[in-house]
């Protein structure tokens, strides 16, 4: 049987869709040379396990492991966050079905919610991300710092929308003013595609 690498994923909108919010500068180098970076780190670490396998060699597994979730979750959650975002003038706002029932459900408004998900954003620690996620043994969404891209992940939580907060995200557009990129996010959250997300739990 064949086996299969990590690709970089094509984009579901053009470098420029999401300005004024992202500029097509900010975006190209983040896909181009901030994605490409874990494509190709995790596609390396799984060269050097098929390797080790078919050699009957050994490797420093502990190491290795850490690596390799280190670049398989950089490339998910990058996936993630292209593709729960969109040209602002069909996206942003307040969300509707039932995304919406299930944020009036747990954090009663979407402005509550809006806080709490942008102040731990904003709050990350270094590099990391904001998440929310869908907790089945629960039925609540819960709203998660991720720190670099393998620690605090919540087994058999569905991830429902992301935000990258590494500087890389944002530097050329907004400086250090991580605030106001947090700010700028919510005009073009793919709202669908959180839907989507939940539908298919």
């Amino acid at each position: 049987m064949e086996k299969k690498f990590y690709e970089l994923p094509s984009l579901p909108y053009s470098y420029d869709a999401l300005e004024p919010y992202i500029s097509e500068e900010q975006f190209t180098i983040h896909h181009q040379k901030h994605h490409q970076p874990y494509v190709d780190g995790a596609n390396n670490l799984l060269r050097r396990l098929d390797e080790a396998r078919e050699s009957n060699a050994s490797i420093d597994y502990k190491a290795t492991a850490k690596e390799l979730s280190f670049h398989v979750g950089g490339f998910l959650l990058h996936r993630f966050f292209w593709e729960n975002m969109g040209p602002a003038d069909e996206n942003g706002g307040e969300p509707t079905g039932k995304i919406k029932d299930h944020i009036e459900k747990d954090f009663g408004t979407f402005e509550r919610f809006k806080e709490e998900f942008s102040q731990t954003a904003i709050g990350t620690e270094g590099s990391g991300w904001a998440m929310l996620t869908y907790c089945p043994l629960t039925d609540r969404l819960l709203i998660v710092q991720v720190e670099k891209h393998n620690v605090n992940l919540i087994p058999q939580c569905k991830v429902l929308l992301v935000l990258d907060v590494w500087e890389h995200a944002y530097y050329l557009d907004y400086k250090n003013l991580r605030p106001d990129y947090v700010e700028a996010f919510w005009n073009i959250i793919n709202w669908d595609e959180v839907n989507n997300r939940i539908e298919n739990l």
